[in-house]
């Protein structure tokens, strides 16, 4: 029924599947939860914070596509921290990673448990989160093709919607002109202030997170080695144009100043749907409401498919029980390691759904645990290229240490919650090492 093999992965995913997953899993309209915030922080200069962030994460995706060119392998991560650091330095990559990538769908189906709640009240958060997590496990567990499929209608429907409230932002504009600048959402809207748009930077990056997820595909693409480098870099340009298109004329529509925004941590929560309201009516900020209920569980798919490719890949390499290393031969997917997956999923998901700061916890979680493992992919560029001989150009080391540097800067602006979560998860990470480790010694 099963097989253990690398051929048990099918290359079935093209390069537009390959984007379709990783726009999916960033998702076009990340900017909206964040936007007050970043507005706020950044004094009017958001459209300018997603430049900068967009420029800061090239670097990382840099060092995704050049070490899944040279070790293409399902582990994503893991794999190449192994091969470019060694076995343990590769465990503990991917051990941090799995915390993005083990729990962004408890987020991402934590935020339609929500939506769907707020929508239609009588529906518990927790029972809409679990149906979620059901109907995206079914569809990974179906095959990678279908699911691509599926999410590509979902982006469509979603890029549909960002291009009406540009056209409409735009006649509005024309129609009505703006209270603030032209150019303040890139210089500010009271003068430029470099630490402050630093500061909403460290923000903004998270909106990212998870274009990173395309490398675990790698052996389930059909093109060259290089094709997943490709769609890495592809998908970060794409959704940077996003985000700095989108944010750009929200923030000429804003009816509030940054300096209100300030003074209301609600009013940041709310900023993008109440500027949809007061600006272009809100038939656009129920739609807006309504994809975003939605589309989260397409992140969570996604997402759920990565983690189970990188269980895979660990287990693959004796680093995880044999077990999760299998692959169903009718649907050539990891089954195992995808319902692993879906039951710490449903676990964690619900317990957040009852909890009230679950939300918080589970966003540190994820934040830190990416943050750490690009620091050592990033390492890994180094040690595999530079440090063995292999690609002696300057760039090989100055572009990674740059990728690295601008990591441990956002690492060590994470609230202490999320350090502490990250530090303990470590810890458990060594443990399992260790034993694991013994039990191949035996």
């Amino acid at each position: 029924m099963t097989t253990t093999s690398a051929e048990g992965l099918q290359r079935r995913l093209s390069l537009r599947d390959l984007i379709v997953s990783g726009l999916l899993f960033i998702g076009p309209l990340a900017p909206v939860g964040v936007f007050g915030v970043l507005d706020a922080r950044s004094g009017g200069a958001v459209a300018l914070v997603y430049v900068v962030a967009t420029v800061a994460m090239g670097f990382t995706a840099w060092s995704y596509a050049r070490m899944s060119a040279a070790v293409p392998k399902a582990g994503s991560v893991f794999a190449y921290a192994s091969a470019g650091l060694g076995r343990a330095p590769g465990f503990v990559a991917g051990w941090m990673i799995m915390l993005d990538y083990l729990f962004i769908p408890s987020v991402a189906s934590l935020f339609v448990g929500i939506a769907m709640n707020s929508l239609v009240p009588q529906i518990p958060v927790w029972l809409a989160t679990g149906v979620a997590i059901v109907v995206v496990t079914a569809l990974n567990l179906i095959g990678v093709k279908v699911a691509a499929l599926v999410g590509a209608v979902v982006l469509a429907v979603e890029i549909v919607l960002l291009a009406v409230f540009i056209v409409a932002a735009l006649v509005v504009l024309a129609t009505d002109g703006t209270d603030r600048s032209w150019l303040s959402p890139l210089v500010g809207v009271d003068g430029f202030a470099p630490l402050a748009v630093l500061g909403a930077v460290s923000v903004a990056v998270l909106s990212f997170l998870g274009f990173d997820a395309i490398a675990s595909f790698a052996e389930e693409n059909t093109g060259s080695t290089r094709q997943v480098g490709r769609a890495l870099l592809f998908c970060l340009a794409l959704s940077g144009v996003l985000f700095v298109v989108q944010t750009y004329l929200a923030a000429l529509l804003n009816p509030l100043s940054p300096q209100e925004l300030a003074l209301s941590a609600d009013a940041q929560d709310s900023a993008f749907y109440d500027m949809l309201r007061a600006s272009l009516g809100g038939w656009l900020s129920v739609a807006v409401t309504a994809v975003k209920s939605v589309a989260p569980a397409f992140s969570a798919m996604v997402a759920q498919a990565a983690v189970s490719r990188l269980l895979y890949g660990m287990a693959r390499d004796g680093q995880l029980p044999a077990a999760l290393g299998r692959v169903d031969q009718r649907a050539h997917v990891p089954r195992n390691a995808t319902l692993l997956a879906a039951v710490v999923t449903l676990v964690v998901s619900v317990w957040a759904a009852s909890a009230d700061d679950g939300l918080e916890v589970l966003s540190s979680m994820v934040t830190v645990g990416a943050l750490t493992a690009f620091i050592l992919l990033h390492a890994s560029v180094i040690g595999y290229f530079a440090v063995s001989g292999r690609d002696r150009r300057a760039s090989t080391v100055v572009i990674p240490a740059i990728g690295a540097v601008i990591s441990v800067v956002v690492l060590v602006t994470a609230s202490p919650l999320a350090l502490a979560v990250a530090a303990g998860w470590l810890v458990l990470g060594v443990i399992v090492y260790v034993l694991r480790s013994r039990t191949r010694l035996d």
